[in-house]
C-alpha cells in the first residue's frame, strides 16, 4: 500500500469540467478538475460529458426527492406565477404558514411554531438566540453558557463553530468564536464503550457528563445543551445507546436548562420518521432542521420552538431579536411544502425504513469480515461505515495516506457520490463514509451503490476485489 498518498488529485479527466480559470471560488483551490453537472435524472446525476453518477448521499443529504421531482418543480414554477418573495416584516405567505403547520402537524404539541432560516446552519444560531432571549425575558440573564459535545457539529457560523465540537473545523476560526462554550464527550459506543460495560452503562455514564459539566461551569449560568440526535459528518452516522437522550432530557429538566437538537441531517425522514428524536422517546425544547426539508430544490432552515419558548418571548419583549432577509422566503417554503408532501403522500418513510434495512444488510454481507472496515452503523438512509487500518486494534490509517480524498475520487471514477470524511485524531474516528442516497431508491440502486462504494474501497487500498 506504499502507493496510497501519492495520488491526491488525479480526478476523472474524461469528462468535460470546469477548469482553473473559472471565476467562481471553488472548495477546492488546487483541484484540476471539476466535474460539471448539467442534468438531474432520479437518483442519478448527469455531467456534461454524459457521464452518470448515483447520488448515494444526497449530495450532504438535501436531495431527498432525487434530482428531477415533477411534482416539486411543478409547485415552484406555480409559486413563481404568484409571487417569489416578499419580506416577512411586511407579509407573510401562503407557503409558509402551511409550511409551518405541515412541520408542527407531526410534532409533539410543545413543539406549537417554527422559525424559518435561510440554511441548517443558520438554524443553530436562530435556535442559540431564541435560547437566550427565552431566559432574558423570563429573568434570568445569568443564563448564556451553551454545552455541546465533543466529536459533533451544528452548522459552520462563528456560533454553531463555538457549540460543536470538531477541532479539526474550528481551529482556524478559534480566535474569531464565542467563548461561552463547554463541550462533553460523545456518546461513540465503538470507540467510547468500556470492556465489561454494557450499553446501558455506558448510555448513563456519556449522559451524565453533562451533569457533572452543568455543576462544574454553574447551573444558573447554563442556557442550552446542543447535540445531533445522530451525529453526522463528524462521526458518520452514529446513535446513541438506548436510554441516553432520556437521560439527557431528564438533566435538562433538572437543572431547567433548554435542550436544542439538530436535525439537520438527520431529520426530515432520513431516519425513517420525520423527526429522528421520536425515536428516543423524548421532546426538545428546540429543534435545528434543514437539508431534506427543501429537498435541495432551494435553500431553507427550520427551528421548531416551543410554546414555552414562544409565549415567553411573546408576553415579555413580544418580537425575536433577529431576522434576515430572505427568512419565510416564499418561493423556497413552497418547494418545501411540496417536497414534505410527496414524502407523505407517497409514504416515502416506509421505503426510507426498507431500503435502510436492505443497505444495512447488504453492507454487512459485504464487509461485516473486512480487515479494513471496523463498523457499519445508522438509520434508515443515514449509514456510515468506518474505515481502520486494523480492525481488531481499531488502529487509523495514516492522515498522510489521504484515504478520504482517494476513496471520493474513486468512486467519482466509477460514479458514485458518497460522503467521506477524514480520520479525527481528537475524536480518534477513523476515516469515514456516509451513505444517505435519496427516500426514492430502489432495491437495484441499493445494490448499486454498495457494489460500487466496495470496488472505489478496493481501488484506494489497492488491492485486488474479492
Amino acid at each position: 500500500m506504499s502507493g496510497l498518498g501519492s495520488a491526491r488529485r488525479q480526478g476523472d479527466r474524461s469528462s468535460p469540467v470546469v477548469v482553473s480559470a473559472s471565476a467562481a471560488f471553488h472548495r477546492d483551490l488546487l483541484a484540476p478538475t471539476i466535474r460539471e453537472a448539467v442534468k438531474g435524472d432520479g437518483v442519478y446525476i448527469v455531467d456534461r460529458g454524459g457521464k452518470r453518477y448515483l447520488d448515494g448521499s444526497s449530495g450532504s443529504g438535501p436531495s431527498c426527492l432525487g434530482h428531477s421531482n415533477a411534482a416539486v418543480r411543478a409547485a415552484m414554477h406555480a409559486q413563481l406565477d404568484q409571487i417569489a418573495y416578499a419580506h416577512t416584516a411586511f407579509f407573510t405567505s401562503g407557503p409558509m404558514e402551511e409550511l409551518a403547520e405541515n412541520l408542527c402537524a407531526d410534532a409533539p404539541d410543545e413543539l406549537s411554531h417554527v422559525w424559518f432560516t435561510n440554511s441548517g446552519a443558520e438554524a443553530a444560531d436562530a435556535a442559540l438566540k431564541l435560547a437566550r432571549q427565552y431566559f432574558i425575558d423570563r429573568g434570568q440573564p445569568d443564563r448564556h453558557i451553551v454545552i455541546g459535545r465533543h466529536g459533533g457539529y451544528v452548522g459552520s457560523t462563528l456560533a454553531g463553530l463555538a457549540a460543536g465540537g470538531s477541532e479539526r473545523r474550528r481551529g482556524p476560526f478559534k480566535p474569531l468564536l464565542p467563548t461561552n462554550t463547554a463541550h462533553i464527550g460523545p456518546a461513540y459506543a465503538y470507540r467510547g464503550l468500556r470492556e465489561g460495560e454494557t450499553s446501558e452503562d455506558f448510555a448513563l455514564r456519556t449522559a451524565r457528563e453533562l451533569e457533572a459539566t452543568i455543576e462544574r461551569v454553574g447551573p444558573s449560568r447554563v442556557s442550552a445543551f446542543i447535540c445531533e440526535t445522530v451525529v453526522g459528518s463528524i462521526l458518520g452516522a452514529v446513535t446513541a445507546p438506548e436510554g441516553y437522550f432520556r437521560e439527557i432530557r431528564r438533566i435538562c429538566d433538572r437543572y431547567g436548562i433548554l435542550l436544542i437538537l439538530d436535525e439537520v441531517m438527520c431529520g426530515m425522514g432520513r431516519v425513517g420518521t420525520k423527526y429522528a428524536f421520536t425515536q428516543e422517546e423524548i421532546c426538545p425544547d428546540l429543534v435545528m432542521i434543514g437539508k431534506a426539508l427543501a429537498g435541495g430544490y432551494a435553500p431553507l432552515g427550520a427551528v421548531l420552538v416551543s410554546s414555552a419558548i414562544h409565549d415567553a418571548i411573546r408576553d415579555k419583549t413580544g418580537f425575536f431579536r433577529h431576522g434576515h432577509s430572505f427568512h419565510g422566503h416564499t418561493l423556497a417554503c413552497a418547494a418545501a411544502l411540496a417536497v414534505q408532501r410527496e414524502i407523505e403522500q407517497r409514504d416515502l418513510a416506509s421505503n426510507v425504513r426498507r431500503s435502510g434495512h436492505l443497505l444495512d444488510q447488504l453492507l454487512h454481507e459485504r464487509f461485516a469480515e473486512d480487515p479494513h472496515v471496523g463498523d457499519i452503523r445508522g438509520r434508515g438512509l443515514m449509514q456510515g461505515i468506518e474505515i481502520v487500518a486494523d480492525r481488531s486494534t481499531k488502529q487509523n490509517f495514516d492522515a498522510s495516506l489521504q484515504i478520504d480524498t482517494r476513496l471520493t475520487e474513486h468512486a467519482l471514477d466509477l460514479g458514485l457520490i458518497c460522503y467521506v470524511s477524514a480520520s479525527s485524531p481528537e475524536s480518534q474516528v477513523g476515516d469515514h463514509v456516509l451513505l444517505m442516497p435519496p427516500y426514492i431508491v430502489e432495491p437495484r440502486h441499493i445494490e448499486e451503490l454498495v457494489d460500487k462504494f466496495g470496488r472505489a474501497l478496493d481501488r484506494t487500498l489497492e488491492r485486488k476485489p474479492s
